[in-house]
């Protein structure tokens, strides 16, 4: 279990959880730009990064066994409060995390990661058409994403020219060369898969915001092809006091908008309450 952490031991918590393709790489550069005052930590999941591989049989590659996964992995570090950020696949996770436990969440940071199905992108298409019909040939066409080309454009699909300029080809080389297994490249296909187990927990997703009201910041980028603005703008149904900002970016605002990212995450932790761990 590979997991990187930055900042002072006994700092308030930042919990990172990445999402698809990457790994805690994601975070390298907002860690460090947080750690004069808060602790951040950032798992690779098991299949992804640094982390083993266990076997299916030991392992659940699902969105479930993962959530089930973030949930033991702050047991097992005592990490008694936190904010979370929910990005992609992270939110997920993140989302569960919180409504397992939401006296332990000190707030949220939420950057593309959706929960309202109805202002899902045209990018969703190629899934949906599986999540409807979950054939052998679709399961295929899911496979022919999980490679360095499908990765890369995951990450510049969609941007302004002058944005790809800023994001580093590391990102795709690096996810596809850790995803170098036939078990890591299978295991990413069923994640693919299972995903539309994930719009059965929307509803409760929207419920929690509803009745916790956690201080929470939206940070988007709209040039999305998953999750375009309305996809920001739908928290507010349930959240009306989240801080919603939308910045000239896309999926991947820690790369192309990195400083505007530090600036609005910084404020938002200083006006979270105070809570370190007390361990």
């Amino acid at each position: 279990m590979f997991y990187r952490e930055c900042g002072p031991v006994d700092g308030p918590v930042v919990l990172l959880p990445h999402g698809y393709p990457c790994s805690s790489y994601a975070f390298r550069n907002l860690m460090p730009r947080l750690a004069d005052r808060w602790r951040t930590v950032a798992p690779d999941f098991p299949g992804f990064g640094y982390s083993a591989t266990p076997a299916a049989d030991d392992f659940d590659y699902t969105f479930d066994g993962y959530a089930r996964f973030l949930r033991r992995f702050t047991e097992v570090l005592d990490l008694s409060r936190y904010v979370i950020y929910l990005h992609d696949y992270g939110s997920q996770f993140g989302f569960r995390l919180a409504m397992a436990a939401p006296d332990k969440v000190n707030g949220l940071i939420i950057s593309n990661g959706d929960i309202y199905e109805d202002q899902h992108g045209p990018k969703y298409r190629p899934l949906r058409r599986f999540w409807d019909n979950p054939t052998e040939e679709g399961r295929r066409e899911l496979s022919q994403a999980v490679t360095e080309e499908g990765f890369r454009d995951e990450f510049i699909g969609e941007i302004d020219r002058d944005l790809v300029e800023l994001v580093s080809p590391d990102l795709w080389t690096l996810a596809w060369a850790q995803l170098g297994t036939p078990e890591r490249r299978e295991n990413l296909t069923n994640l693919l898969a299972d995903q539309r187990n994930t719009l059965a927990w929307f509803a409760r997703e929207q419920a929690y915001l509803r009745e916790h009201r956690p201080p929470t910041l939206i940070v988007w980028g709209p040039q999305d092809g998953y999750m375009p603005a309305g996809a920001a703008h739908a928290y507010h149904r349930d959240h009306p006091d989240a801080e919603l900002h939308l910045l000239r970016g896309g999926h991947w605002l820690l790369e192309t908008n990195l400083e505007e990212m530090v600036g609005l995450i910084r404020s938002f932790l200083h006006r979270v309450p105070l809570v370190a761990e007390t361990n």
